[in-house]
């Protein structure tokens, strides 16, 4: 039985709702507390067992690579002054047995021709996709990724991330239809991208991790441009329910939308108020000024 070994983060979009930050940096770079998205990305993949991250880049990611290499001129002058803690923190960002491949996406043409880029390093494996912007907080420590693949070993299907979602928003997400649910995994039966409230099959919501088969590559090669006019993952995945069968697993644990800006000041105060270092001031600080409001 194959397992997860490869995850491909799709980093080369344009971050429009965060400009003028995006302008020059990445939205996969913006920071919660004291770590980059692309770093809580990459975490919870490692945490899972993959060793090969594959990032999808574009223009002005030049960041994202610098961020995961080594950084000789900081570790020695970090090194000089004693400053033991930090350099641990600049030397452990990526683990030793951990690989990264870098992958150009020249044409911004959506998140199945981003996927496609990565077909050859994945080649015949099945492999994780993680969209830096949701940001995930396992349920007892354990990130979606590691949940998902128990049970794409349990199955050996693709399966899918959903949480369920106001039926108003149902028009942000990819909604998928389903059957045999047992309230955490169910039987995929159908996906559509973006659909009205009126028109969509259901409220749950594809929200950034997918466990995917290779068979996904053929058909994304036979997928015309769908909604925005990008060549959509979801149309893809609605093809191999043709072929195969396709789980959803609801997320345990708790996601932040770090694409919108409300998402990603929720986020930064929950994690900055479980912060080893700073939590307890910060709530302190949180307390005094809600007195204040």
């Amino acid at each position: 039985m194959k397992k997860i070994r490869k995850a491909v983060f799709p980093v080369a979009g344009m971050g429009t709702r965060f400009l003028p930050a995006t302008k020059a940096n990445p939205k996969e770079m913006l920071p919660i507390v004291d770590k980059p998205l692309i770093q809580y990305a990459a975490e919870e993949a490692e945490e899972a067992g993959v060793t090969s991250l594959v990032f999808v880049t574009g223009r002005n990611k030049r960041s994202i690579p610098d961020h995961f290499d080594k950084a000789y001129e900081l570790e020695s002058e970090l090194k000089e002054a004693g400053k033991t803690t930090l350099l641990q923190k600049v030397q452990n960002v990526l683990p030793a047995d951990v690989s990264c491949i870098y992958l150009r996406q020249a044409e911004a043409l959506g998140l199945g021709h981003a996927v496609l880029c990565a077909e050859p390093v994945v080649a015949d494996e099945p492999f994780a996709v993680i969209l830096a912007d949701d940001l995930i907080r396992g349920e007892d420590d354990v990130g979606a990724i590691a949940q998902m693949a128990k049970v794409y070993e349990r199955y050996q299907c693709s399966v899918i991330l959903v949480e369920e979602v106001p039926q108003e928003e149902t028009g942000k997400y990819g909604i998928v239809e389903v059957e045999n649910d047992d309230g955490e995994t169910a039987i995929m039966t159908s996906i559509v991208e973006k659909p009205k409230p009126e028109d969509a099959p259901s409220n749950l919501a594809v929200v950034g991790r997918y466990i995917l088969t290779p068979r996904i590559f053929e058909l994304i090669k036979e997928t015309g441009r769908g909604a925005g006019g990008e060549i959509q993952l979801t149309d893809a995945i609605a093809e191999l329910l043709k072929y195969e069968k396709v789980r959803v697993y609801r997320v345990k644990g708790k996601r932040y939308d770090c694409g919108s800006k409300l998402g990603y000041l929720e986020a930064t105060v929950e994690y900055g108020l479980s912060h080893q270092e700073l939590g307890d001031d910060f709530r302190q600080y949180l307390n005094e000024l809600s007195k204040e409001l």
